[in-house]
């Protein structure tokens, strides 16, 4: 079996810091690669993999503002897609442009679709529904326009996450700075609760964070840290008190979600999107409505067993779990 996994170039495969879906894109090749299957990762030329790496791109284009994204996600999906012929399948990361050649090209074409950006870009996975198999991450993020082939949930090197038995005593919001996240909400639950609660993650919407968060940052019981890499991201999840996930839109997964559990720190989520599938309400977090309802669920943090909270992650969303649900697939359609 010959794989050919596109991943975005947004960022290098994996990630230095943010980057989910170049993250997944990763966590897939090299668990497949461990499991002997041939794999060609088209990523970033700077990307790290134990399979075949093939790049156009020197560098993703969030981390080197001078490469044109629309510019070089052409040369990057063409890339793949003239040499099509060499693999008996093409996973697609890359969202709803790869679709557009799926009827030039001889192999089947499996996309995991990471969530949609915007209705707008239905009609094009609803042009080559039936022609490409669609992935679905978590059950909230289905449309009932298109047909699935499998929901597979993320998965994560569980050996990349340190469980810690003991709790510090900060909160930890910990993703991209921007409304749909919910930050401005993570500070307001944190000042009622009256605890410390550090802020981790890019900037996404800089008129929203000089607006709305940096006028609440003041360095005592709110402070920015920006991105964290994996080895900080380890170590302020699992000495964390509670990460905050009040987000604002239907989320279709939540890495950091996962991550903060398999540390063995609880999530307080907003019930939304794919929450109730990721979190097992006093087991591994709380699911609520408001932030008054945050606010009470801080204080049953402490009734929570951090040791099944990893247990529960780990058996759910573990990379080799998602691996063993992606091999599923791939025999699905090429038998």
């Amino acid at each position: 079996m010959k794989i050919a996994v596109l991943s975005p170039i947004a960022w290098r495969t994996p990630p230095r810091h943010y980057g989910p879906w170049e993250q997944i894109a990763s966590n897939l090749t090299e668990g497949l690669v461990a499991r002997g299957i041939e794999v060609t990762l088209f990523a970033t030329a700077d990307s790290l993999t134990t399979g075949v790496l093939e790049a156009v791109c020197p560098r993703g284009y969030e981390e080197d503002r001078s490469l044109d994204a629309k510019a070089w996600e052409c040369l990057h999906i063409a890339h793949l897609m003239e040499q099509a012929d060499r693999f008996d399948l093409i996973h697609n990361h890359f969202d709803f442009l790869p679709l557009s050649y799926s009827r030039l090209i001889k192999p089947p074409m499996l996309t995991t679709i990471h969530g949609f950006s915007s209705p707008a870009i239905l009609p094009v996975f609803e042009r080559y529904d039936g022609k490409v198999h669609y992935v679905s991450i978590s059950n909230a993020d289905r449309s009932p326009r298109l047909r699935y082939i499998a929901t597979v949930y993320h998965g994560l090197q569980v050996e990349g996450f340190t469980f810690r038995a003991q709790p510090g005593n900060y909160l930890l919001f910990f993703g991209r700075i921007h409304q749909d996240k919910g930050t401005w909400e993570a500070i307001q639950i944190a000042r009622r609760a009256g605890m410390r609660l550090l802020l981790s993650g890019i900037i996404q919407d800089r008129d929203y964070f000089e607006a709305r968060i940096k006028p609440l940052i003041d360095g005592r019981q709110v402070e920015y840290l920006g991105p964290s890499g994996p080895a900080e991201r380890d170590r302020l999840l699992g000495e964390a008190f509670a990460l905050l996930h009040p987000i604002n839109f239907a989320e279709p997964f939540g890495l950091s979600v996962v991550e903060s559990m398999l540390c063995g720190t609880p999530v307080v989520a907003f019930c939304r999107g794919s929450m109730p599938e990721l979190i097992a309400p006093g087991t591994s977090g709380f699911l609520v409505d408001t932030i008054e309802d945050a606010v009470e669920a801080l204080q049953r943090v402490g009734t929570i067993d951090r040791r099944a909270c990893r247990r529960w992650a780990e058996e759910r969303f573990s990379a080799e779990r998602m691996v063993e649900d992606y091999l599923k697939v791939y025999r699905r359609i090429l038998s």
